[in-house]
């Protein structure tokens, strides 16, 4: 089931707590003795620099299922800090390693969470603040940059966040990622309510989908309807990236928001009324449209404000999509405006031409 550790950072106290939940979502995924250590050092780093350098913040931690952003069949732990402090005003030399500002500080610094990490990214602005995700897979030689590479190789990424309501240790919502031949198929899924319910039918979605994933996607959704009807139901996006055509195909039953950037517009993809596993439209409407070098989509649930405001930086598309989810994410609430529901983000974006990190952000 769709498990989250969220760590609220306000203070070092709460850096152990960040280093706690890394060992103990590694133990969940079955992860080795050095994988959980290196998870353990990257927690413990990303919590100390929201206390050092942001005023705080929060650490939220994922596992990442087979068929989305790790390597098919690797289990991996996704770390991601999220923060509304200064930014950083440059981000090549705050990766370089053992680079660090604060004279207290443990020494390993950014650059050296990005090397010992599978994958690692980071995206921040001056006054905005700063998103930091990082991956742990098994021990494997030589390491992350193969893995990076390799990943690099595939025309289109796909990953996401999520988060629970009030802490709680499961999330109704879950994301999952296919490929089958030249076609993406990123889905969101939120079971209805909240807790271990929710999230037997959540992960029940998931499953199937990595055994329906050549088929379209409102096929896809009666799949699923067949699959949930002995859970509570869920609201369910499908969208689907046929690479060979450059199109896009997007169907949705319940309230699943789906939001398309191209051309530097955004616009909605609808998703049409009805419970996936209760009761499935007779009908479900099907949006096709074109998938251009410069596009972005962004699938949540409900529990995000029904009119967050879409990432206005251009230069988020190069970053890995699970820091474009955490963005969405971290600027969709607030302190003031704490999120009131169970609530994840999914992103589809282009396989980016350069490496972010290789430039001024």
């Amino acid at each position: 089931m769709s498990r989250v550790w969220d760590i609220p950072v306000q203070d070092s106290t709460r850096v152990r707590d960040v280093r706690v939940a890394a060992e103990a979502a590694c133990a969940d995924a079955g992860l080795d003795a050095h994988s959980t250590a290196v998870a353990a050092l990257v927690a413990t780093e990303l919590g100390t620099n929201l206390v050092k350098h942001a005023g705080g913040g929060r650490v939220l931690i994922n596992l990442a299922a087979p068929s989305d952003t790790c390597a098919e069949g690797v289990p991996c732990v996704q770390i991601a800090s999220l923060d509304h402090g200064p930014g950083i005003d440059n981000v090549p030399a705050a990766m370089r390693d053992g680079h660090t500002t604060a004279p207290s500080s443990l020494g390993a610094g950014l650059g050296t969470c990005r090397r010992v990490s599978s994958e690692f990214d980071l995206h921040s602005r001056p006054g905005r603040g700063t998103v930091a995700v990082a991956r742990i897979a098994p021990a494997r030689a030589p390491g992350g940059p193969q893995r990076r590479e390799a990943r690099s190789r595939t025309g289109t990424r796909a990953g996401g966040i999520t988060t629970s309501l009030a802490h709680a240790e499961h999330s109704g919502d879950a994301f999952g990622r296919v490929r089958s031949g030249p076609r993406v198929t990123l889905m969101l899924v939120d079971g209805l309510g909240h807790g271990e319910k929710a999230a037997q039918a959540s992960t029940a979605a998931v499953e199937e989908l990595r055994r329906c994933a050549d088929l379209p996607p409102a096929e896809i959704l009666r799949k699923l309807h067949a699959a949930l009807r002995t859970t509570r139901g869920a609201a369910v996006g499908v969208a689907q990236l046929d690479e060979d055509s450059d199109r896009l195909s997007f169907a949705g039953v319940g309230n699943i928001g789906a939001r398309l950037r191209t051309d530097g517009a955004w616009r909605p993809l609808i998703s049409h009324p009805g419970i996936v596993g209760a009761h499935f439209p007779a009908n479900v409407p099907l949006t096709a449209t074109a998938w251009a070098p410069d596009s972005l989509l962004v699938l949540h649930s409900d529990g995000l404000p029904s009119r967050w405001t879409p990432p206005g930086d251009p230069r988020l598309a190069v970053h890995d999509p699970a820091v474009v989810a955490a963005v969405v994410l971290r600027d969709a609430g607030s302190a003031a405006r704490p999120l009131r529901d169970d609530a994840s983000v999914a992103v589809l974006t282009p396989a980016p031409r350069t490496d972010p990190h290789d430039r001024t952000h």
